[in-house]
């Protein structure tokens, strides 16, 4: 009965109208305009702080694009094969050679019309890649990607919690973000957790019930 309760969970994925913009809204309208084809632009390079959410924009960047029959490729900390838009996450991680291939690849994109979306912990003058590649970052629309504030978060989780069927009363929120990890993706991770431990005891979600899916983490 378990599996079959965890089985009919909606699987939340990352998708543009499930991004809480909060002080982005003008880099989500950005990102919409140039995946639309609307302003031209063929590259976009976004940085910030770890759980600002860059992962999420790039994800649901090639979410959006495949949804209307284009290719679309996402990859984190490599350079993966061309497509109509590429997405490149995490490009501190890169090595000698794949910064090469990274490279290589915004000119392949820039002669073919395709879109490179590429992401960062530093904007483009600050990362400690060549010099080439970090001069081509810099061409397109650079964007600081903003972390959320509480408020913004709460939304975030409330979101996340109505994709996944699950009633989320303000005292587990409120609980969740004075006690759980500062960052969205771990926040989300552990709303997750306390969605199938729900389940598992067909329960509603509650403080208690939250504690215990956090002593579990940490143990």
């Amino acid at each position: 009965m378990n599996q079959l309760l965890l089985g009919i969970v909606p699987e939340w994925t990352p998708a543009l109208d499930n991004f809480v913009a909060g002080r982005n809204a003008e880099l989500l309208s950005a990102l919409r305009h140039a995946l639309s084809g609307t302003s031209g632009e063929r590259g976009l390079y976004v940085w910030g702080e770890a759980g600002s959410g860059k992962s999420h924009l790039l994800q649901a960047a090639v979410g959006a694009v495949r949804a209307v029959g284009q290719s679309a490729i996402y990859a984190c900390g490599e350079v993966p094969e061309a497509a109509q838009v590429v997405a490149v996450d995490d490009v501190e991680r890169l090595d000698d050679a794949a910064q090469i291939q990274l490279f290589e690849l915004y000119n392949s994109q820039r002669e073919t019309g395709g879109m490179l979306l590429v992401s960062g912990l530093a904007a483009p003058a600050h990362l400690k890649v060549r010099d080439d590649l970090r001069t081509r970052l810099g061409w397109g629309l650079v964007y600081q990607i903003h972390a959320l504030d509480d408020e913004e978060k709460t939304q975030a989780l409330k979101q996340h919690a109505l994709a996944r069927g699950l009633e989320l009363p303000g005292e587990v929120t409120t609980y969740l973000l004075r006690h759980g990890r500062r960052d969205l993706p771990s926040l989300l991770a552990t709303l997750d957790a306390l969605d199938e431990h729900c389940l598992r005891l067909k329960r509603a979600a509650s403080v208690p019930l939250l504690k215990e899916v956090m002593r579990a983490v940490t143990e």
